[in-house]
């Protein structure tokens, strides 16, 4: 109600609203606002005060309003115009993109067309479509990532598919947690005696001689754990054949898979003159630790007997770690070993201790080999067990009748203190030269191993004249 006690709309009407407030109306129900003559001259420009990005419009006053649209936004604005003022009702809003003269920015306006006076004016209500647009952007590039992740899946499906036929082995995926096969190839199939539409979601472990599903399957994980190429031996259930089976465990998509390369006993035994075969059982059943290391030192693989040698219950626990830490004087003997290896491609029989982290030092033999993997070096060290022959050594030089005489002899020509001074002079030359020669006169690191300073060893070298014999 008004002042007057009359009603603001009356049959549908709209009362009087002043200029000011007009234009602050149409301000904030639209994006921007443009009045056009029926010619298309832009006569006034409105824009909502949020939208900072428009302000530079304002310049538009007086210009022609197709100047300011894209080339191929300029014919359906004609159209439209046309349409509006043969006076056709129901015009939906039209979508227009505006841009500058340099074309350096873009975006576009949803419009819809209204009279306002009689004398010609038509505001143009607009609407931002830039959040759209951006969205749309989005959809699409999400749309496009998606193709293309579909096609490299169904490549690299088709690669799977190739290689799973085209190999003799044969190769079976089982689901752990189900026990069930998820996918074999044509050989697999063959040798259960099914196809392999058949062998899809097929329980694994009853195709084999006594043995449960859990049993199996745990036998199974349990040595694909260990990653440690040792087949294990089962017996079909149809055929009755011997198989062996190799497995390694993965995980894909969150659930855990197991590999399982069979092969038959003829096959197997027809590959006893591999090399690698040899080699690897060497490795795995070998009574001398092996121990396989990076430049740095630290461990990338060690069989059981490894294991055994340092207390270690798994290889996953000393896996990574460095070598140093299970050597009796550390990164000192390492350096010596890889040092060595480096320059002469092998080392063999260097002494010294190793221990776990709780049992106590032993005596050991170690040689290492330098190994070129690609660009990368690699240290395979045997170390033997040295305890039992260190028990077998004499502990010292037998003192014999002729030595004690030796020494008797010495009485009197020189005192006491003089032959005792002689002969440590003699054993500490002999250590001395002993750790030049194991360090291949690395100095720094017969020095450590004598438990010297630097400076000491040099001047006890000098001392003996074996500074000028390392040198050369």
């Amino acid at each position: 109600m008004t002042s007057r006690g009359t009603r603001y709309w009356n049959s549908g009407a709209i009362p009087l609203i002043a200029p000011e407030i007009l234009g602050d109306i149409i301000a904030d129900v639209a994006d921007l606002a443009v009045v056009i003559s029926d010619a298309g001259a832009i006569l006034s420009v409105l824009v909502n005060p949020a939208q900072d990005f428009f302000r530079r419009l304002e310049q538009w006053e007086g210009k022609d309003v197709r100047g300011t649209l894209t080339s191929e936004s300029v014919p359906k604005f004609n159209a439209r115009l046309a349409d509006f003022l043969q006076g056709e009702v129901n015009l939906r809003p039209i979508e227009l993109n505006h841009s500058d003269a340099g074309g350096r920015w873009e975006f576009p306006i949803r419009y819809s067309f209204h009279r306002i006076g009689p004398d010609g004016a038509i505001l143009m209500l607009g609407r931002d479509l830039r959040p759209i647009a951006e969205m749309q952007q989005q959809l699409v590039k999400a749309q496009i990532a998606l193709e293309r992740d579909y096609e490299v899946q169904r490549e690299h499906d088709t690669r799977f598919r190739v290689l799973m036929e085209s190999s003799r082995e044969a190769v079976v995926f089982v689901a752990v947690q189900t026990g069930k096969v998820t996918e074999s190839n044509a050989a697999a199939a063959a040798m259960f005696g099914r196809s392999r539409e058949e062998m899809a979601g097929l329980p694994f472990a009853p195709e084999f001689e006594t043995r449960k599903r859990g049993d199996l399957l745990d036998t199974l994980t349990g040595q694909a754990a260990t990653e440690r190429a040792v087949p294990t031996k089962l017996q079909l259930a149809r055929s009755g054949e011997t198989v062996r089976v190799t497995p390694t465990l993965f995980r894909a998509a969150g659930e855990r898979l197991l590999l399982c390369r069979i092969e038959t006993e003829s096959a197997a035994g027809a590959a006893t003159d591999s090399l690698g075969h040899h080699l690897g059982s060497l490795y795995v059943l070998g009574p001398d630790a092996i121990v396989f290391a990076d430049e740095e030192g630290a461990i990338l693989s060690g069989n059981e007997a490894f294991l055994n040698l340092i207390d270690a219950a798994h290889d996953m626990d000393v896996r990574g770690k460095s070598l140093a830490e299970f050597m009796a004087r550390g990164s000192v003997d390492l350096r010596v070993l890889t040092e060595n290896a480096l320059r002469s491609g092998r080392m063999r029989l260097y002494p010294t201790k190793m221990s776990g982290a709780f049992g106590a030092p032993r005596p050991v033999e170690i040689s290492v080999t330098s190994i070129q993997a690609g660009t990368h070096t690699v240290f395979a060290f045997v170390i033997r067990d040295a305890a039992r022959i260190e028990q077998a050594r004499p502990t010292g030089a037998p003192v014999t009748e002729e030595n004690v005489r030796s020494v008797m002899e010495l009485v009197g020509s020189a005192t006491l203190k003089e032959i005792v001074a002689e002969t440590t002079n003699v054993v500490e030359r002999m250590c001395i030269e002993t750790a030049v020669e194991l360090t291949m006169n690395n100095r720094v690191a017969a020095a450590e191993m004598l438990g010297l300073s630097r400076q000491s060893l040099y001047v006890k070298l000098r001392k003996y004249g074996l500074l000028e014999r390392s040198d050369e």
